[in-house]
């Protein structure tokens, strides 16, 4: 079983990420850091993914030359802080169809709480990239992912902003097959589940309401 942790260490992405993570950074300015940086989370996250040949024809010939199929692609978003990356995502896989997991986190257990749950039909076919800013505690994540296993997806693999060692351990404690992208593994928790140094809650930041 594989416990894959993909760390993107490619410039522009540590860039933007700093950018992100300065207390300062206005909303307008982090929701567009987060529509950029998504679609370079894109191209890595795409780099390995299956590819059929097909006919076409140059304006000088016929040739056989390799595509994805982006139509098998479903980006699955983690409520809300997920949606901050889908535009970005979509830019990269417009074909893509777009699922969404409505989850909280209980501030008394730091446990998901799911309150939607919608994705497109014939999972058994599609490749899911599952789309949440921060992996904290891992109890989101987990929830996320058990749920879209009982779909039957192809694969599935997981991608985040920041994440920390005590949320990546729990997360392949649950789900040791399924590979996490992510540009950071910061330091760990504080006492209310949040993610040092890291850069406060993503969905905040993105959306202006705090």
């Amino acid at each position: 079983m594989s416990r894959d942790v993909h760390v993107i260490n490619h410039p522009l992405v540590q860039h933007k990420l700093t950018l992100m993570r300065r207390k300062d950074t206005s909303t307008k300015s982090f929701r567009e850091l987060a529509h950029e940086i998504s679609i370079l989370l894109a191209y890595e996250l795409t780099r390995d993914m299956p590819m059929q040949e097909i006919q076409i024809e140059t304006p000088l010939e016929t040739m056989t030359s390799r595509i994805i199929d982006g139509k098998k692609v479903v980006l699955a978003s983690i409520l809300r802080a997920g949606n901050g990356f889908l535009d970005g995502m979509l830019q990269v896989l417009p074909a893509a169809r777009v699922g969404h997991i409505g989850l909280y986190r209980d501030p008394a257990t730091l446990q998901a709480v799911e309150y939607y749950f919608k994705m497109p039909q014939d999972m058994g076919e599609r490749d899911v990239i599952v789309l949440d800013p921060m992996l904290a505690t891992g109890n989101s994540a987990v929830a996320a992912v058990t749920r879209l296993k009982a779909t039957g997806p192809r694969s599935i693999r997981f991608v985040c902003l920041v994440s920390c060692p005590e949320g990546i351990q729990t997360f392949h404690e649950h789900h040791p097959d399924v590979p996490i992208y992510t540009p950071a593994i910061d330091r760990g928790l504080n006492e209310h589940g949040y993610i040092v140094p890291g850069l406060g809650d993503a969905g905040d930041r993105i959306f202006g309401t705090k």
